[in-house]
């Protein structure tokens, strides 16, 4: 019988062992083969890993196979000497003396991965997903996104939050209004939640500060470069708070620990791409009715709807705080009661308002969060003012007739963020397999 060794061992990658080899000494690695460059007597084989690009060279007569055998998409193991080459990504290479198949690529690749730039459209780039991220630089949109994610985990793990994970099926759900998907679920009529609000609500009263990073849906007939029917959402929620303004001072120290996160460990990433990280030093916040006006008297735009932002006055908003203030971000506060849920707590100044924001980046919405109504008579009253029943939120009013702490949280869009962070136009380029009116597959 045999046994794991129990010792704790390093384990190192392919790129870290040609780093560490002495040249001259012999290495073998395993990847797959992102170019062939054939130049008759020497051919150079780019293996593709995950911390990178890595050259090797096959020369006639000191390697066991033909030059001509090794196709793009092939996956192999190689064997061969350590060079120094300062041409070579890392500055090293391993010139070819045994290679293996691992696995043959069947057809020829549907686009040029190995290319700097996929210059292609977004349909054919979505539709050849799983090979179009084997591109560098399309997959470097992904570490980036894997870095956001891992500084939202990281810092309210510091903060002293408990991750949950909620259903993603429920019989109603915490925004309600026409836009969700229906479903029977075993007879019973239920939906895809439009977000986790409801049960991370109730967690309040269990753990004071809980998050959760999770799929949310969204029934809209829409088909815009900012919108998808199916996105991440990284939400917070978090007990004891004395103002709104707690939550929006805990999303601006995410933004900051992670934009450091970013350029300390996704710095190859970044470069990759040509990013430059925003300054996420001092987010100004400015009332929602001051916003408008603000934008309407500087760009001669006249208010058209009073109640809610639209798109083009977003990005109004956006350019006159990076020309003020040269800010990236604004949070826009006190949004009006009538376009926000019922759970969000009205301003006791003047119930027109909610003590809710956006955090907007370069003129996007990116979060949505406020403070909530903590007590269970004002929730049901608020209910009953908008002709709301509690069928359906037995459960979630008797959390809060069980007692609850004041307390507030926020919802951030992953891929709008990442669109935003990469300079991207359209927000499909930053999500994995996107799901919109008209795209079920990959």
């Amino acid at each position: 019988m045999d046994f794991i060794i129990e010792e704790e061992k390093t384990i190192q990658t392919d790129l870290e062992k040609l780093l560490c080899t002495e040249e001259g000494q012999e290495l073998t690695m395993e990847g797959a083969v992102h170019s062939v460059r054939d130049m008759g007597e020497i051919g150079f084989i780019i293996l593709r890993k995950r911390e990178g690009l890595i050259q090797t060279v096959w020369e006639s007569g000191r390697t066991d196979t033909q030059s001509g055998r090794i196709r793009e998409g092939d996956v192999i193991r190689v064997q061969g000497i350590v060079k120094k080459e300062e041409r070579a990504p890392h500055g090293k290479e391993l010139r070819l003396v045994k290679t293996w198949h691992l696995s043959h690529a069947a057809v020829p690749l549907a686009l040029p991965i190995d290319k700097w730039k996929l210059n292609t459209s977004l349909e054919a780039k979505l539709d050849y997903r799983s090979l179009s991220l084997r591109n560098i630089r399309e997959r470097a949109v992904f570490r980036i996104q894997e870095g956001i994610v891992r500084g939202f985990r990281d810092y309210l793990y510091d903060q002293g939050f408990t991750e949950i994970h909620t259903p993603k099926i429920g019989a109603k759900s915490a925004e309600g209004g026409a836009n969700m998907f229906k479903l029977s679920y075993f007879h019973h009529p239920a939906v895809l939640q439009q977000s986790p609000q409801l049960y991370k609500q109730m967690m309040v009263g269990v753990f004071d500060r809980v998050f959760e990073t999770g799929p949310v849906f969204r029934a809209e007939k829409h088909n815009t470069r900012r919108h998808l029917n199916e996105y991440t959402s990284l939400d917070f929620e978090m007990g004891y708070i004395e103002s709104f303004l707690d939550i929006c001072e805990m999303e601006a120290g995410f933004l900051r620990y992670t934009m450091q996160l970013l350029k300390e460990k996704y710095e190859k990433e970044l470069s990759l791409l040509q990013v430059t990280l925003p300054d996420v030093s001092r987010i100004p916040c400015v009332r929602f009715d001051e916003a408008k006006n603000l934008v309407s008297e500087k760009y001669k735009r006249k208010i058209k709807n009073p109640f809610d932002l639209e798109p083009e006055e977003e990005e109004l908003i956006g350019r006159y705080f990076k020309e003020e203030c040269g800010a990236d971000f604004v949070f826009v506060t006190h949004y009006p009661s009538k376009k926000r849920p019922f759970y969000a707590m009205d301003d006791p100044e003047d119930e027109r308002y909610t003590l809710s924001f956006d955090l907007l980046y370069n003129g996007l919405e990116v979060t949505t969060g406020g403070q909530r109504i903590h007590d269970a008579e004002k929730l049901l009253e608020k209910m009953k003012k908008r002709g709301m029943t509690s069928e359906g939120l037995e459960q979630y009013v008797d959390a809060f007739r069980f007692g609850m702490p004041p307390h507030g949280g926020l919802g951030i869009g992953l891929e709008r963020l990442t669109m935003q962070l990469l300079g991207r136009d359209n927000i499909r380029d930053a999500c994995l397999f996107p799901r919109d009116m008209s795209r079920l597959e990959p």
